[in-house]
């Protein structure tokens, strides 16, 4: 679609509610109007719009931390028709909001048809209170993403259909916006946990691992469920730390190795005070494993630089070529800012670049047992193509202890 307009969202394809007076607004800041049908819980919210081209993991998505700020606009038309259960979820706290802000499906939602589910979609999304819009041609709003950039935008829901519609295009106009938005301290852990789990199983459910042979440390700046999972199962006992926490305090805890995790909002307003955090475990020589707002931090702290992207990174699909062996793996990703590759030192080497569009997707320290992708190889919802970084990492840590490497 060379010329988008959303104002024929809802022509494209009749849905039975077109008749009905609407009773969810997405607003956008240039004064752009899409009527829908309100799902979820009521309110209003100004947030940035993404979207997101992934066809299964919805749940997953909308747990994300990463998404805290951002109403994320689904491209596949079926969403919230497995339902919803209680194990598909990515916050450390099952019945916290992750921090996203609103969701924005084309089709109804229809009743569950999955063995797992326990809950409607509808009731899901009104249990973590997070606004929704049904009835949009949202391949036409992605479309107007990919021309214009990512979007700031209220959304609105209200049984009754009534809006004051000036006042929330006057929201959306005067939102600031993610840029400078330190937004990680919203999403991470108030205080320090331990975890064991591991990964699902099928039939099985989670596991847990209660001895590690190598102590991790993780800041959390917005963690997910299943990059512990992961490390759990790789033999790492974990201590998570709040993004505050300092330098000192972490090799304080004598750690094997360190784990940047993911999480929302500008890198360099997070890292006015992580920053220097990341710089004393480089200088104490401990192993360092970074992932998306964890990846751009480590970049910020080796010297490099973080920008604004235009539409962002949002999806399952994601090609991303290894630079040093050649090899491409197709990933999962959602991410509105990058690193500038060309920013990085000479001491750091570019390992990773998107086959979208070139930008960076990973880093590596030379000499130094250092690394980070942009990417999600934990997945949750994606593909597994990636999961060997985890092993990567613990592999930097049995070659720290002189112990035999595993294969990747």
């Amino acid at each position: 679609m060379a010329n988008p307009d959303i104002s024929t969202a809802q022509e494209s394809t009749p849905a039975p509610w077109q008749d009905q007076k609407p009773t969810a607004l997405l607003v956008l800041a240039d004064g752009t109007v899409i009527e829908g049908q309100g799902i979820g819980t009521t309110g209003t919210a100004v947030a940035e719009v993404c979207f997101n081209t992934a066809i299964t993991g919805y749940q997953e998505i909308l747990t994300d931390p990463s998404y805290a700020g951002q109403i994320v606009t689904f491209t596949f038309p079926h969403i919230g028709n497995v339902g919803t259960n209680d194990e598909d979820v990515e916050t450390i706290d099952m019945n916290t909001n992750s921090g996203v802000r609103g969701a924005v499906v084309k089709t109804d939602i229809t009743d569950p048809s999955n063995y797992r589910a326990n809950r409607h979609f509808d009731a899901w999304l009104k249990s973590r209170g997070i606004i929704g819009i049904a009835g949009v041609d949202t391949r036409a709003l992605t479309a107007l993403i990919r021309e214009k950039g990512l979007a700031n935008a209220v959304i609105a829901h209200s049984p009754d259909g009534n809006f004051d519609v000036e006042a929330l295009k006057r929201e959306a106009a005067g939102w600031n916006g993610l840029v400078g938005a330190d937004l990680a301290k919203d999403v991470t852990a108030p205080q320090t946990f331990t975890w064991d789990e591991t990964p699902w199983v099928w039939d099985k459910g989670f596991g847990s691992r209660k001895e590690g042979q190598f102590h991790v440390v993780a800041l959390d700046f917005g963690i997910k469920r299943n990059i512990l999972r992961l490390l759990a199962e790789q033999g790492c006992r974990l201590t998570v730390l709040p993004a505050t926490a300092t330098g000192e305090e972490i090799l304080a805890l004598k750690p094997d190795g360190v784990f940047l995790s993911n999480g929302p909002g500008d890198p360099a307003a997070t890292g006015d005070y992580a920053v220097d955090a990341i710089k004393t475990v480089i200088d104490a020589g401990i192993p360092l494993f970074g992932i998306c707002l964890g990846h751009q931090m480590l970049a910020l702290a080796l010297g490099g630089k973080t920008a604004k992207m235009h539409q962002g990174h949002h999806g399952a699909n994601h090609p991303v070529q290894d630079k040093t062996t050649g090899k491409v793996e197709i990933t999962s990703m959602n991410h509105g800012f990058a690193v500038d590759g060309e920013s990085l030192p000479d001491n750091v080497e570019e390992t990773h670049i998107s086959l979208f569009d070139g930008s960076n997707c990973g880093l590596a320290v030379k000499g130094k047992p250092i690394f980070s992708v942009q990417y999600h190889p934990e997945a949750s919802p994606g593909p597994q193509d990636s999961h060997y970084l985890f092993t990567r990492f613990t592999n930097l840590m049995r070659a720290q202890k002189g112990l035999e490497q595993r294969p990747e």
